[in-house]
């Protein structure tokens, strides 16, 4: 989630752009996005539509703050420098090898 958020972090991501993104079911995203938004780390704002003009309901918008643009790349960053160490922990080869575990 938080790399597709970053890959372009002033662009306003709804849910359904998200689940597309990520991969993730609703009831993974929203649970992730409502605990970011707590965190300081993601700013939420409704769409200002006509649900009867637009064919469809508002969109609720999420985008990342400085403070969790700043996290999150320093959480990303963490993630990476641990997965090789880690995957070697547990018998893993590279990502040119065989296993993932």
């Amino acid at each position: 989630m938080l790399s597709a958020l970053l890959a372009e972090p002033d662009a306003p991501r709804y849910g359904l752009d998200l689940m597309r993104l990520t991969g993730l079911p609703s009831g993974t995203l929203y649970p992730v996005l409502h605990r970011l938004r707590s965190a300081a780390w993601l700013a939420a704002d409704w769409e200002d539509v006509d649900p009867v003009a637009a064919g469809r309901p508002a969109r609720r918008y999420y985008r990342l703050t400085g403070e969790g643009i700043r996290a999150a790349r320093l959480a990303l960053a963490e993630v990476r420098a641990l997965a090789p160490a880690e995957r070697l922990d547990r018998g893993g080869v590279g990502p040119a090898g065989a296993r993932a575990w």
